[in-house]
């Protein structure tokens, strides 16, 4: 659309600004653009949560356009969970309904006197007072601001646990009924758009996305679809969803259980994807223009876990079921939903009550510090219960809501040693130790413990070529392969490009660089190669990187848990295995061009990306 718009929340105002055509270029739009506006307009050392900072919401030259599954955005600003680079991602409609509206993006900066909303509409743009709302949970405000301006209004909100500042909150869009949406989970840039005090941005329109080359561009996309139709993708997502992963990574020994003591879940029959479709199933969801529906819809009908709503997910069975030690498919579920509701990250809320759970077992907390709750592994009704303590930070919740290695750090106690997280985010559902090369992905993630910024856990746990690069397989997953770094490099890159336009990842295991090479080129009506596609996504993985180190990462903090590096697996196929990190650092930094004393990536590298101008930030 060519178009962003600036909203200065201290003094109300917002106004419009047109980025030049070589910055379009370089850094495409999404978290890309977004981490461009970041890195050059904000300070060393600031508070996530005070007015300095800024947030940032950005669609992709293809968001909204029929291309497979092109219906993403992205977040992007100074996390509070971690202090570093924070980027969260959706898919849903919201995204293509912001695009529709007449806009690309929107900067937030400063901080409202009073909680507001941002309308976008049709060119146009407004924020409006949010006092109603405020306390709200996000089906709730989604349905009163659809009551205010009209069901075709679109919502980006975030929960009461956004409000409370809960570090891990999300910010969840498309939620038309009670416990549905996507959600721009990970980094708590719900807790920033809390502390802006903006609720929500509802947005509709019906504005033409220009496309260069439509013909060919319709053409295209229409035989991408198709291919993605005829995938081994879609047969497996489409019935299973996400959850088809708890089988194959339990039988690796790889699904993290009990805090991670353990990798091997013997319930897991139990919340799997045949379990979800016998019991609970009752639909299926797709985002915008997407072949697969990987999304479920699931309802639980009577008991004290009744409830309807969007969900489970493989990482909400792992954060909400193993990790918890918890086998009950309907109490996860629920918990699911609540986290919806709530406005909070799944993976994060799972992984603080896993790790409670065990200072609880070993003593670090008492009852004197959980309200008298029994924190037990396998308390199914605790889990549930816990969600709304969270996210109203009510008792022993105000405490949960700081995540693992806060959390850790106040306990103290060796507690810091089974907190399960990189640079401050929490791990998802995929012990290293049954594949090590993940654990690689894990700590060089410019956003902390990420398992979508590299992807790598495809590979390694399915031993499945993903399309989007070339002989992308890796070696024996219970080895330390430095050849197999070149991989995490290189997915890295090119699953960072889908965060610049607007693409779902999934779409990289079906169709590769070159597919959507020719897509961005009808799109945009220049150039645009396969090796433009890799250069692309280096360059926002260096830019990204570049903001890390300005804020004081190094490549100590490029490590993962304890637990990982010196606790033996003590059972199931990896057994005995922990990470030996240290060989595939060196050889991941090689590739790179990174220095290997420092982590930082090195002047010359930082020149033929293109990226002169970020070198001062860190030299």
């Amino acid at each position: 659309m060519g178009k962003i718009l600036r909203v200065d929340l201290a003094n109300g105002k917002i106004s419009e600004e047109f980025p030049d055509e070589e910055t379009l270029k370089m850094y495409l739009g999404g978290a890309a653009l977004s981490t461009w506006y970041l890195l050059k307009e904000t300070k060393k050392g600031i508070d996530p949560l005070g007015p300095e900072n800024k947030l940032i919401f950005m669609t992709g030259p293809l968001t909204g356009t029929p291309s497979p599954s092109t219906g993403r955005y992205s977040v992007v600003a100074r996390s509070p969970l971690t202090g570093i680079w924070g980027q969260a991602n959706s898919a849903g409609f919201w995204g293509r309904d912001l695009k529709r509206s007449g806009f690309d993006g929107v900067i937030f900066e400063g901080i409202s006197s009073k909680p507001v909303y941002l309308v976008t509409e049709d060119g146009k743009a407004e924020l409006r007072e949010a006092s109603h709302l405020w306390g709200k949970n996000t089906s709730e405000t989604t349905k009163l601001i659809k009551e205010d301006l009209g069901d075709k209004f679109n919502v980006a909100c975030i929960g009461i646990g956004g409000e409370n500042l809960v570090k891990y909150a999300a910010i969840m869009n498309d939620c038309d009924e009670p416990n549905y949406g996507r959600a721009a989970g990970r980094c708590g840039l719900g807790a920033v758009m809390g502390s802006k005090k903006v609720k929500a941005i509802a947005s509709k329109g019906n504005a033409k996305i220009e496309v260069a080359n439509p013909e060919e561009y319709k053409t295209e996309a229409k035989q991408r679809y198709d291919w993605v139709n005829q995938s081994l993708l879609k047969m497996t997502l489409e019935v299973f969803g996400t959850a088809t992963m708890v089988d194959l990574v339990n039988v690796k020994g790889g699904l993290p259980t009990r805090n991670w003591q353990t990798g091997v879940f013997p319930a897991a029959d139990k919340i799997n994807g045949t379990a979800i479709n016998e019991n609970i199933l009752i639909g299926r969801k797709p985002c915008f223009a997407c072949p697969i529906a990987c999304g479920r819809i699931a309802e639980i009908k009577e008991g004290k876990y009744k409830s309807k709503g969007e969900g489970p997910e493989y990482e909400s069975l792992g954060a909400l079921g193993t990790m918890c030690d918890v086998d009950n498919l309907e109490a996860i579920t629920l918990a699911h939903f609540l986290c919806n509701e709530y406005g909070l990250d799944v993976i994060s809320a799972g992984n603080t009550i896993g790790f409670a759970m065990e200072c609880f077992e070993k003593g670090i907390l008492t009852k004197e510090d959980t309200d008298g709750l029994e924190f037990n592994f396998g308390d199914a009704d605790l889990v549930v219960d816990l969600i709304p303590k969270i996210g109203n930070r009510e008792g022993v919740g105000d405490l949960l809501a700081e995540g693992t290695r806060n959390m850790a750090n106040k306990l103290g106690k060796d507690s810091i040693k089974f907190a399960m997280q990189v640079k401050g985010l929490e791990l998802p559902a995929y012990d290293s130790r049954a594949a090590k090369i993940t654990g690689l992905a894990y700590a060089t993630a410019n956003r902390g413990g990420c398992h979508i910024t590299g992807y790598i856990e495809g590979p390694a746990f399915l031993a499945m070529p993903f399309m989007i690069v070339e002989n992308a397989m890796v070696g024996d997953s219970l080895k330390e392969n430095p050849e197999d770094t070149r991989v995490v490099k290189e997915f890295e890159d090119a699953f960072g490009i889908f965060d610049a336009i607007g693409g779902c990842k999934f779409m990289g295991m079906v169709l590769s660089s070159e597919d959507w090479a020719s897509l961005i080129e009808k799109l945009l009506g220049y150039s645009f190669t396969a090796t433009d596609f890799a250069i692309t996504g280096e360059r926002l993985y260096n830019l990204a990187r570049v903001y890390n180190i300005r804020e004081g990462i190094t490549r100590a903090d490029d490590t993962l848990p304890p637990r990982l590096l010196e606790e033996p697996l003590p059972e199931g196929p990896a057994k005995g295995h922990v990470v030996n990190l240290d060989p595939l650092l060196d050889a991941y930094y090689e590739y790179r061009g990174w220095d290997k004393e420092t982590g930082k990536p090195t002047q010359e590298k930082l020149k033929d990306l293109g990226l002169d101008w970020v070198i001062q930030e860190i030299y």
